[in-house]
């Protein structure tokens, strides 16, 4: 008998590792040097974590191999609250926050919380796959509201209530977004959050590159905007400190929380079968929240993000027939290749050919759950150097591409 996936997986994608990397893996393992510019590592392009972090994972070692709380451990969760506090979120303490193996876990655990076979949650496309991978899995129907590139890809709140059914249980709300870059305005924010209060809907929040913002963009808290609105908001270390690794994350529970009890009932057992997060690297919250905001100098004018981000939307417009929105946050740009100039169908297929030809991987756009084959999403993450290298190759492979 053949053992085959659960039909539960039909549906699931995660382009961002998906079947492309197979074949970036088989290159290098035959000697060829890839350029992987899939995945948001920035320990792969040298940024070091800060040190502060480092010595308090050391230190506490000794008394970190036991079990946690299923929440996380009471500093980490402190420092979590007193976070938000300074940012104008009130009303929330430290029984309000877990910790989590990155804000992916506990992503996915709040959606199999609340999605029932059938329930529907609003999610942005673009978006961060995961988002609409883990309510495909919970037996959910994720139904995109589309975000508008010739308006800083900011979603139309009426195409968003329009999709509003008896069906919908939540609106996601990626700022900034990933894969565009994307910082909503304060009025688009209070614009979902009404959404979300006239049709009793929870609001998630992904908030993990809420400190890499560029050119004065301003991020609001979606929990500091309304406190009669339940906001799960979803965070962590893996970016703005440069430690994806460490599987470091939290979640916040704001708003009306006893209306959620029962759901909180849910996410609580969700939260004890996996016993705890990851205990050592929760030592690294506390300092890394209450210490001086190193990001903070890479993201300004001269610092080494901001002049990567500069480096690629220029270079990345300065191809023909291609044309990108420039990203006021996060790590990533969204290119779109005008289908009058480049006529391809099948953006998977784009993807692999740049890679067996150039060896440089990126990730297609309907990877994203993008409508149309016209985008790519490119880490800003390499050195500008690499990325001009990078950005002319791929200029050069599009100049003769065909499909």
């Amino acid at each position: 008998m053949e053992f085959k996936q659960s039909s539960k997986l039909a549906g699931v994608c995660y382009e961002i590792r998906g079947p492309v990397i197979e074949h970036a893996d088989a290159l290098e393992e035959a000697g060829h040097s890839v350029l992987r510019l899939n995945t948001g590592n920035p320990a792969l392009f040298g940024f070091e974590a800060p040190e502060e972090l480092v010595q308090d994972i050391i230190r506490n070692l000794s008394t970190a191999h036991g079990y946690s709380e299923s929440r996380g451990i009471l500093p980490a969760r402190r420092a979590v609250v007193q976070s938000y506090e300074r940012r104008g979120v009130h009303k929330v303490d430290v029984d309000d926050v877990y910790l989590g193996n990155g804000a992916s876990e506990l992503i996915s655990m709040a959606v199999t919380a609340l999605v029932d076979d059938g329930d529907e949650l609003l999610i942005p496309a673009p978006d961060f796959p995961l988002w609409t991978a883990a309510t495909t899995l919970a037996g959910g129907t994720p139904v995109h509201y589309h975000c508008d590139e010739s308006a800083d890809w900011y979603p139309d709140l009426d195409e968003m209530a329009g999709k509003i059914t008896d069906r919908t249980r939540a609106i996601v709300v990626i700022n900034p977004n990933n894969p565009t870059g994307a910082v909503y305005p304060r009025e688009i924010l209070e614009g979902i959050l009404d959404l979300a209060r006239r049709h009793d809907l929870m609001v998630l929040a992904d908030e993990i590159y809420d400190r890499i913002l560029y050119d004065g963009a301003v991020h609001h808290p979606m929990a500091s905007l309304a406190d009669d609105v339940l906001v799960l908001t979803f965070s962590g270390l893996s970016k703005s400190y440069r430690v994806a690794g460490y599987r470091s994350g939290w979640m916040v529970v704001s708003g009306p929380k006893e209306r959620a009890r029962n759901y909180l009932e849910g996410f609580n057992t969700l939260a004890g079968m996996r016993l705890c997060p990851n205990v050592p690297a929760q030592y690294a919250v506390q300092a890394a929240l209450g210490g001086r905001q190193s990001i903070e100098d890479l993201v300004l004018p001269g610092g080494r993000l901001h002049e990567q981000r500069d480096t690629a939307w220029k270079l990345l417009n300065e191809i023909p027939g291609v044309s990108c929105v420039k990203p006021k946050g996060a790590l990533y740009a969204f290119p779109r290749l005008d289908p009058a100039v480049h006529r391809i169908h099948d953006d998977e297929k784009f993807v692999l050919d740049l890679l067996l030809q150039e060896k440089i991987q990126v990730v297609q756009g309907t990877g994203f759950n993008w409508h149309r084959p016209d985008h790519f999403r490119i880490l800003t993450l390499p050195r500008a150097d690499d990325l001009e290298a990078a950005i002319h190759r791929i200029g050069r492979f599009l100049a003769g591409y065909r499909q």
